[in-house]
């Protein structure tokens, strides 16, 4: 199938038109091309003068290149340059004429994710927030210290993503753009025979003329180019054609798909890259020096050379120190005095600064002591040089460590990119619908209406597993029409698939974007840390020095004996010596990473078993719930009733009663009307009835009850007793038996009344799911009490909820009661989940404190649940609460190592058990205690990736 043709494309006269901008420079003024339009009202504009008045006036702000003003409907049109001035501004200057404005449109919001660089606690994502919230025009602003990314919601008239960043390294942390608002759909394509600037410059305005592109950007040294469009108009193909066509004569010009390396990916690699350079640089300067310091001198007579004085008493292995110290404080160390500068800069402590403070304290002590042996030829005195050195060491190796371990908690969201297949096959048909050819292609290269990706099948029939997007293991029957999913798999026939959605906007881009937003979400437990980390580093420093002055002080009025000094220390170098052990011991990193590193393990974990998670918030009140709240239909039940039985109760024959219940339901959504619609038009068909459906008149739906409407001259009523009550129709006693005997039967009797009558009855049946008995048990052994609300009647509730084991209904309820229920639940104390299909069940899904959508295929569901779960089987009620409470237990047990570390410590690097047990911490161990703090942290939360579901259905079950 040939593309779309391009209208757009450039024809010979076109070309002409192209070669203007080549006699400029490249470099268009960027200025010109960010214009931006508002419209809005204004009032009082009476004439033809006050237009032009309002048009001068505009004219003279700087930064507006054109306005006009209609003085027949009162509205203004203004082209401005952002960088120069805002629509506020504008508005403004009108009402400064004396001119009010009445109608000013709600500025759109812009959102960008960046990844941030260079944060190392809590503190530091505390500190972008900040400087972020600080910008005019950001209206949110959510930095997620794990992910290392920050989500930002803008006024676009007011800022920008290049002020944002630059923001962001003002606050001293570096920022790349990962994805903009309008980079829904992106394309990057590779050039040929694009050999100067002039060719580069007939590429992109070729591109930029096709409706529907948003934005080209050009690389002339790569010859790349990116591109961004609106997949309704425009796609891949179609711009790789565009590109074709734009050369002429002896210019012919390529395009071919260009897939660059993922950024995340690749940011890793480089991150962990650089910490295993920094740590094997830093070893080499350190290891030398821990033999010359600590090993070399405990082997006589080999390090007896170690001793000789090259001037006074400054000796060779000091001199050695100090040299092959020095790199690794100034050269290797930069980045921990980079970041403490940010940090103070900003009023904040992190990390750094203690590192940098514990570093420098003792490599200037020992410069100190090495310029006074120098200087005199009587002094004794012990340098920390290995002490500075071998405690950097540590830290980087802990941080090489760190990084490689979080590059694992986004794992299972990796694998989730990887499920989309990498080639299709695209069909061109005739305009009989026959196949003419195929082709294969990547799928990148898919478009709208194109065969396949996620579409409808337009021809065939077949089975497909879905169970790698549903977890459903058993492949699902496919026919004309059916919805299917890009990535799913083809089990046997043969399906054509049109696509309706492709790129970014299909359901497994759908599903990354969500757990991508759900782990930079942040959980409410974090409010700990962040609040700890606001004290933590202030309070480490002034514990420090209070250790020094508590051995120093001590020691000068020699309150513990001499024997307690190591030798070839004094008094001071002991008491500095604990004071800089407590400095480095304590981390304020591993208490940022307990619960974002949880949370981001669990919500991909949780997203590649069927179930996704809204991010730490809704992950955290989930192990809190007491009680589930269910809906019946499509919930509970298969979703798919089916009528069992049609009686007639009055003189109308079975093929007219069938005919104005058809005409009554055929205009209602519900799935019991559908129902009826389709087993009347069997029995119509039976009857030999072609007569045309007829239409019914005031159709009106009567929330949890049924349906009205005029069919004819027959006023025609569809639904439960309550609607016949509603309305004044007498249900006489045969019905009301014949209710009574289906209902004992889990059957829903569905009541159609002609003028006032009741004319007769439905039996609808929905089979309860295999496995609900079985879930609703689990939950009862987890201490989760179950409930049933359900708009059907009280018999036939009762019905189901006693073949499933629910003891509490709440049956003959509209959605809006549904929610009411749950608020009447959450008044008792108790924490309520509400299970629901998430199309009527939307008000009780926002009302609950977790809002579970089951079977989710809509975009209700997704908008009003807190989880939703891909597949239909209500399993996945119990894996969300099950994996919510062993998440919160595993960012509990963070915690506990996390402040573990720092509460057993800082007291023993303080010097507490030196005096009983000669035990004393040296400030380079300190410093490997304080890496393995964070390492120990990450690694707890990777356990997460080993969760197993509590309950499996089986595929026969299923």
């Amino acid at each position: 199938m040939d593309s779309n043709n391009l209208d757009g494309g450039v024809d010979a006269k076109g070309m002409d038109d192209l070669k203007e901008p080549l006699l400029k420079p490249l470099d268009i003024n960027n200025k010109d091309k960010r214009i931006r339009t508002v419209k809005f009202k204004i009032g009082d504009v009476e004439c033809a003068s006050c237009a032009t008045t309002i048009e001068s006036v505009l004219g003279k702000l700087d930064g507006v290149k054109n306005a006009t003003v209609s003085p027949i409907q009162g509205q203004a049109a203004v082209n401005y340059i952002p960088e120069l001035i805002n629509a506020k501004k504008i508005k403004e200057a009108i009402e400064d004429a004396g001119f009010p404005v009445d109608e000013f449109p709600e500025q759109d919001v812009a959102v960008t994710r960046l990844r941030i660089k260079g944060m190392a606690c809590t503190s530091c994502s505390e500190s972008v927030e900040s400087a972020l919230r600080m910008i005019a025009g950001v209206k949110n602003a959510v930095v997620g210290l794990a992910l290392e990314e920050a989500k930002i919601h803008f006024d676009p008239t007011l800022t920008d993503t290049s002020c944002i960043i630059q923001a962001i390294e003002d606050a001293g942390f570096g920022a790349d753009l990962i994805s903009s608002g309008n980079d829904v759909n992106k394309v990057h394509l590779k050039l040929e025979g694009v050999n100067s600037p002039e060719d580069m410059s007939i590429v992109q305005s070729s591109l930029e003329s096709v409706e529907g592109v948003n934005n080209v950007e050009v690389d002339f040294a790569e010859k790349k180019v990116t591109i961004a469009y609106d997949s309704n108009l425009t796609g891949p193909r179609s711009l790789i054609h565009c590109v074709e066509k734009a050369g002429r004569d002896l210019k012919l010009y390529q395009a071919t798909l260009y897939v660059p390396p993922r950024r995340r990916e690749a940011e890793q690699k480089h991150e962990i890259q650089m910490y295993r350079n920094q740590f094997f640089l830093s070893c080499l300067f350190s290891v030398p020096i821990f033999f010359f310091s600590m090993v070399l001198p405990m082997l006589p007579p080999y390090g007896n050379w170690l001793e000789y004085k090259v001037h006074n008493t400054l000796t060779v292995g000091m001199l050695l120190r100090w040299i092959l110290c020095t790199p690794v404080q100034f050269i290797v160390g930069r980045r921990f005095y980079v970041g403490s500068y940010h940090a103070l800069r900003r009023r904040s402590a992190n990390m750094d600064v203690l590192v940098a403070l514990g570093t420098n304290v003792a490599y200037f002590y020992s410069v100190y002591i090495a310029m006074k042996a120098l200087a005199l030829d009587k002094f004794e005195g012990q340098d920390f040089f290995e002490t500075s050195s071998m405690l950097i060491s540590f830290i980087l190796l802990g941080k090489f460590l760190e990084v490689i371990a979080k590059g694992k908690t986004s794992d299972a969201l990796a694998k989730l990119t990887d499920l989309a297949p990498d080639t299709a096959y695209l069909l061109s048909l005739d305009d009989d619908g026959n196949v003419i050819s195929e082709m294969e292609i990547s799928t990148q290269l898919i478009q709208r209406n194109d065969i396949p990706a996620d579409g409808i099948v337009v021809s065939g029939q077949s089975y497909v597993n879905e169970s790698m997007i549903t977890g459903e293991a058993r492949p699902i029957a496919k026919r004309l029409g059916d919805k299917v999913i890009g990535g799913t798999i083809n089990e046997n026939g043969c399906l054509q698939v049109k696509a309706t959605h492709v790129g970014a906007e299909t359901a497994l881009s759908q599903i990354v974007q969500l757990v991508e937003a759900a782990q930079l979400a942040r959980a409410p437990v974090q409010k700990l840390a962040d609040q700890i980390s606001k004290f933590f580093v202030p309070t480490v420093v002034i514990a420090a020095f209070l250790t020094w002055l508590g051995w120093f002080i001590p020691g000068e009025f020699g309150l513990y004996p001499k024997h307690w000094i190591p030798k070839g220390m004094d008094k001071f170098e002991l008491a500095l010596q604990f004071g800089i052990s407590v400095l480095v011991v304590a981390c304020p990193c591993a208490l940022g990473l307990a619960t974002p590193t949880a949370v981001m393990v669990a919500t991909g974990k949780g997203a590649s078993q069927g179930v996704l998670i809204k991010g730490g918030n809704s992950l955290e009140k989930a192990h809190k719930v007491k009680t589930v709240v269910f809906d019946k239909t499509g919930t509970l039940t298969v979703g798919k009733p089916e009528v069992v039985s049609a009686v007639l109760f009055s003189n109308y024959s079975m093929e007219e009663f069938c005919a104005v219940a058809t005409a009554a339901e055929a205009n209602s959504e519900h799935p019991i009307a559908k129902s009826i619609v389709e087993h009347a038009k069997r029995l119509l068909k039976k009857f030999g009835s072609t007569e045309h459906v007829m239409e019914a008149k005031d159709f009106e739906v009567h929330t949890g009850a049924g349906v009205s409407g005029r069919v004819g001259d027959k006023m025609v009523l569809v639904g439960n007793k309550r609607l016949m009550q509603d309305c004044n129709v007498q249900v006489r006693p045969e019905v009301e038996e014949y209710v009574s005997e289906n209902e004992k039967l889990a059957r829903t009797c569905v009541l159609v009344a002609i003028d006032g009558k009741v004319a007769g009855s439905f039996a609808v049946t929905d089979p309860v799911k295999p496995e609900a008995a079985r879930v609703i048990s689990y939950l009862h052994s987890m201490s989760i009490s179950s409930i049933m609300v359900t708009g059907d009647n009280w018999a036939t509730a009762a019905a189901i909820a006693k073949e499933v084991g629910i003891d509490k209904v709440f049956a003959e309820t509209d959605p809006l009661g549904k929610a009411d229920r749950i608020k009447e639940l959450q008044l008792k104390g108790l924490t309520v989940a509400m299970v629901g299909d998430g199309i009527n069940d939307s008000p009780a899904l926002v009302a609950a404190d977790v809002g579970m959508a089951i079977g989710a295929g809509t975009d209700v569901a997704i908008e009003a649940a807190d989880i939703v779960l891909m597949k239909s089987n209500l399993e996945d009620v119990v894996t969300a609460i099950h994996l919510s409470r062993k998440t919160m237990s595993r960012i509990r047990l963070n915690y506990v190592w996390a402040l573990g570390y720092n509460i057993l410590g800082m007291p023993i690097a303080a010097g507490v058990l030196f005096p009983f047990t000669g035990i004393r911490l040296p400030p380079w161990l300190a410093g490997a205690c304080m890496a393995a703090s964070s390492l120990s942290v990450v690694c707890s939360s990777l356990l997460l990736q080993s969760y197993k579901k509590p309950l499996h259905i089986s595929a026969k079950s299923a």
